[in-house]
C-alpha cells in the first residue's frame, strides 16, 4: 500500500458509546478528519456497572483517556455456591504488575466521563441522527434527520446491537435471545466485609451470583449482579431491589450483604440477547464496530471491553491511508476485521454457551454438570487457562499496532494525547 504521508480523509463515525469514542480518538490521531454522530441530547452509558480486561486500558491510555485509577484491579475466580473454587484465573507477573488483574471494576459512567473529557474539540455532534447511509466508489453520505447530507470517505457503524449500519450493509438479523436477565448494583458502603481485589463469579443450580471490586472517583466500593433463566416473551414486574435479595440469599458472604446495603435507585435489570457474529463487518467504505458487528452477552463481562478495542484498531488501521482512493480503503477495512472476527466471536458464543449451560440444563442434568465443574478441571480449561491467553494475545496485538503506527509517515503531528 503506498502511504501518502499528510493526507487527510474524512471519516464519519456513527454512535458515541466506548466503541464510536474510541474510534474517533484513534482516527483523529491517525491525522484524519472525524465526526462523530451521537442522536442523544449527550453520550450516555447504557447501564451502570462495568469490567474491563487489561488490553482495553492499554488501548485507552494510548488514546489519551486518563486511566489513573480508572478501576479496581481483580484477581478472578469461579466458585460454587458454597464457595468453592472451581477456576483461578492466572496470569503472568507482568500483567499483574501493569494492571493488578484480569478484571477491572468500575462503573461505566466513570468510563464515559473520561472518554468524553479526552475526545478532540468539536468532534462529537448530539442530536444528530443518521436516518440513511449511501455509498459508493467515490465516498459515503449519511442522510440525516434535519435534512442535511453529510460526506465522508469512509463511516464506521458503532451504533450497537439495532445498528442503522449494520442493516443498511447486511440486511435484517433476528436477535438471539438468551432467556436469561440480570440484576446488577453497586455500593460503596463501608460497612460491608468484602475482601477488594477480588472478581468472585458463583453458581448454584440455577442462578449466578457474583460481585467484584469496583473504584470510583478516589472511592473503593464494589459491585455485585445476580441473573437466573426468564423467558423473554413474559413482561417483568417485580421490585429490581426484592428480586435481588432473594436471588442472592442462596450465596455465601457479601454477596446477600453486598445487595442488601445497595440504594434500590442503583439497582438496575436487563435482558440478555445477542445477535449471531457476522461473517464479514465491511462492506465497500463502510465497517462496525462494537455491538454493531458483534452484539456480546454480559456473562463474558467483555462486551465493552471489546468495543473499545474495536475503535483503537480501526484508527490505528486507517493511518497512513489515502482514504480517496477506494482500493486502499478495502485494503484497510479487511486488515482491521480480518484480526478481530475470531476473537470476538469465540467471546460471543462462549457467553452465549456458558448461559446455557449454567441456566438452561435440563434438571436431571444438573447434579451431573455439577459433579464434573467441582471435580474436574474443564472449567480451568475452558476459562482459566483461556482467558489469559486471550489477554496476552490482544496485550501483543495492540503492541504490534502500535509499532505500525510508529512506523507510518506523516502521523507524528497527530500522535499523542487528544487535543
Amino acid at each position: 500500500m503506498n502511504f501518502l504521508p499528510g493526507k487527510r480523509g474524512r471519516v464519519a463515525v456513527i454512535g458515541a458509546g466506548p466503541a464510536g469514542m474510541a474510534a474517533a480518538m484513534s482516527v483523529h490521531q491517525a491525522g484524519h478528519d472525524v465526526v462523530l454522530f451521537e442522536r442523544y441530547p449527550q453520550a450516555r452509558p447504557a447501564g451502570n456497572i462495568l469490567n474491563l480486561w487489561p488490553a482495553p486500558i492499554k488501548a485507552l491510555g494510548l488514546l489519551g483517556v486518563d486511566t489513573e485509577d480508572l478501576g479496581a484491579p481483580c484477581a478472578s475466580e469461579f466458585r460454587n455456591a458454597h464457595g468453592r473454587r472451581r477456576v483461578r484465573v492466572e496470569l503472568p507477573e507482568h500483567v499483574v504488575r501493569d494492571y493488578g488483574g484480569g478484571f477491572i471494576g468500575l462503573l461505566r459512567p466513570d468510563l464515559y466521563e473520561r472518554l468524553l473529557a479526552a475526545l478532540p474539540k468539536d468532534v462529537l455532534h448530539v442530536n444528530h441522527t443518521v436516518e440513511r447511509v449511501e455509498q459508493d466508489e467515490s465516498g459515503v453520505r449519511l442522510h440525516l434527520s434535519d435534512g442535511r447530507i453529510h460526506e465522508a470517505d469512509v463511516v464506521i457503524g458503532a451504533d450497537g446491537i439495532d445498528s442503522l449500519v449494520r442493516r443498511t450493509l447486511w440486511g435484517e438479523s433476528p436477535k438471539r435471545e438468551h432467556n436469561l436477565h440480570i440484576f446488577g448494583g453497586y455500593t460503596f458502603d463501608e460497612s460491608v466485609a468484602a475482601e477488594p481485589g477480588l472478581c468472585i463469579v458463583s453458581h448454584n443450580r440455577t442462578v449466578q451470583g457474583s460481585w467484584t471490586a469496583i473504584r470510583n472517583k478516589g472511592r473503593g466500593g464494589f459491585q455485585w449482579w445476580v441473573l437466573e433463566a426468564f423467558d423473554a416473551s413474559r413482561e417483568f414486574t417485580g421490585d429490581l431491589h426484592s428480586s435481588a435479595t432473594a436471588l442472592g440469599e442462596a450465596f455465601p458472604h457479601p454477596l446477600p450483604q453486598l445487595i442488601a446495603a445497595t440504594d434500590p435507585a442503583y439497582v438496575q435489570r436487563w435482558a440478555i440477547r445477542d445477535r449471531k457474529p457476522l461473517k464479514q463487518w465491511s462492506k465497500g467504505r463502510a465497517t462496525l464496530v462494537g455491538d454493531a458487528a458483534h452484539p456480546t452477552s454480559p456473562y463474558a463481562a467483555y462486551g465493552a471491553g471489546m468495543a473499545t478495542e474495536d475503535g483503537y484498531f480501526i484508527g490505528r488501521r486507517l493511518a497512513g491511508v489515502d482514504l480517496s482512493d477506494y482500493t486502499q480503503v478495502r485494503q484497510a477495512l479487511d486488515a482491521f476485521e480480518t484480526p478481530r472476527k475470531p476473537h470476538t466471536a469465540r467471546q460471543s458464543q462462549q457467553a452465549y454457551v456458558l448461559g446455557q449451560v449454567f441456566h438452561h440444563a435440563p434438571r436431571p442434568l444438573r447434579p451431573i454438570r455439577d459433579a464434573i465443574l467441582d471435580r474436574t478441571p474443564l472449567l480451568q480449561k475452558v476459562v482459566g487457562e483461556a482467558t489469559p491467553g486471550e489477554i496476552i494475545k490482544q496485550l501483543g496485538e495492540i503492541d504490534r499496532a502500535e509499532a505500525r503506527f510508529a512506523a507510518v509517515p506523516g502521523v507524528g503531528e497527530a500522535d499523542g494525547t487528544a487535543s
